[in-house]
C-alpha cells in the first residue's frame, strides 16, 4: 500500500512542477513557496481537527528539521525551475535518492547490493530519459538543483524518523506547512513581491493543492521501514512529467526516451523486491 501512496504523490508533484513552470515566469522562488504554503495552511488544519489529530507533538526536534530542510529544499527546487529546463531541474533534484542512501548508511543501516542497484538503475533511466546538460549560464541553476536534491534527502530522514515515532502525517505536514509559511512571509518583507492576477492566482492554488496532497501521500509513504523503496518509487515523477509533456505540449519521446521509462520503472520494481539490511 505505501508503493501506492509514493506512486499518487509522483502524479500530484508533476502536477505541481508544470504549474510551478508556468507562474515562475512572474513570480520569484520565494513567492510560489509562500503562497503555496500560506494557501494550504486553513485546509492542513482542517484537515488534523476532521482527523482528530492533536497538533501536540513530543518530537519537536525533528519536526523543526524536516520543515527547515524541507522548506530550503523547496526554494532551492523552485529557484531551479525557473533557471532550468524543468526536465534537468526534476533530474537534478531527484539525486536525493542518492542522497538518501548515503544519510541511510551513515545512520547504520547496511545497504544490500539489490537495493543499490535498483536506485542506480533508477537514476541511469532518468539521466537518459531527459538527458540534462548544463551550460556556463545555467551553472548557478544546476547548483541550487543538486542542493535541493541532498536538502531533499534530509526532509525524507526526518520524515522517516517522525513516522518511525509514530507522528501521523496530518501533523507532520502540518508543521511544514505552518514553517514554511513564516519562513517564507519573514523573508518577503525583505525581497520584491508581485501583484496577483487571475492566471497566477490559479497557478499558485494548483501549486499548494498539488503540493499540500502530495506531501501528505509521500509521507505516508515514507513513514516506513523500507524508505529506499519509496525512494525508488519516486522516480515515477518522472514518468508522469513526460506524459504531461506529450499531452500538454506535444513533446514526443524516442526510442531512448522510451526504453529510460521502463529502466525508471523496472527499478522500482526491484526495489520493492528488496529491502534494506538492519
Amino acid at each position: 500500500m505505501q508503493s501506492l501512496w509514493m506512486i499518487v504523490a509522483s502524479l500530484l508533484f508533476a502536477s505541481m512542477g508544470v504549474c510551478v513552470k508556468l507562474v515562475a515566469e512572474s513570480h520569484s522562488a520565494v513567492e510560489i513557496v509562500f503562497y503555496r504554503s500560506f494557501l494550504a495552511l486553513l485546509p492542513m488544519l482542517a484537515l488534523a481537527r476532521l482527523r482528530g489529530v492533536s497538533l501536540h507533538t513530543p518530537h519537536w526536534r525533528w519536526q523543526l528539521g524536516r520543515s527547515a530542510f524541507g522548506f530550503a529544499a523547496v526554494v532551492t527546487y523552485f529557484s531551479a525551475i525557473g533557471l532550468l529546463p524543468l526536465a534537468t531541474a526534476v533530474t537534478l533534484n531527484y539525486t536525493s535518492a542518492i542522497f538518501l542512501a548515503g544519510y541511510l548508511a551513515l545512520a547504520g543501516l547496511r545497504m544490500t547490493s539489490g537495493i543499490v542497484a535498483a536506485l542506480l538503475l533508477g537514476l541511469s533511466g532518468v539521466a537518459l530519459l531527459l538527458k540534462p546538460t548544463l551550460h556556463a549560464e545555467q551553472l548557478l541553476g544546476g547548483l541550487l538543483g543538486l542542493l535541493s536534491g541532498a536538502l531533499a534527502a534530509m526532509a525524507y530522514f526526518s520524515v522517516r524518523e517522525l513516522g518511525a515515532r509514530g507522528e501521523p502525517e496530518t501533523r507532520t505536514v502540518f508543521y511544514f506547512t505552518l514553517l514554511s509559511s513564516l519562513a517564507a512571509g519573514l523573508w518577503l518583507l525583505f525581497s520584491e513581491r508581485h501583484a496577483v492576477d487571475m492566471r497566477s492566482g490559479a497557478l499558485l492554488l494548483g501549486v499548494a493543492a498539488f503540493a499540500t496532497a502530495a506531501q501528505l501521500a509521500m509521507t505516508r509513504a515514507y513513514a516506513t521501514e523500507r524508505t529506499l523503496t519509496a525512494a525508488a518509487l519516486a522516480y515515477s515523477t518522472v514518468v508522469f512529467a513526460s506524459l504531461f509533456g506529450i499531452i500538454l505540449w506535444n513533446e514526443t519521446h524516442d526510442g531512448w526516451s522510451w526504453l529510460a521509462i521502463t529502466l525508471i520503472v523496472v527499478s522500482g520494481l526491484a526495489a520493492t523486491r528488496r529491502p534494506v539490511a538492519r
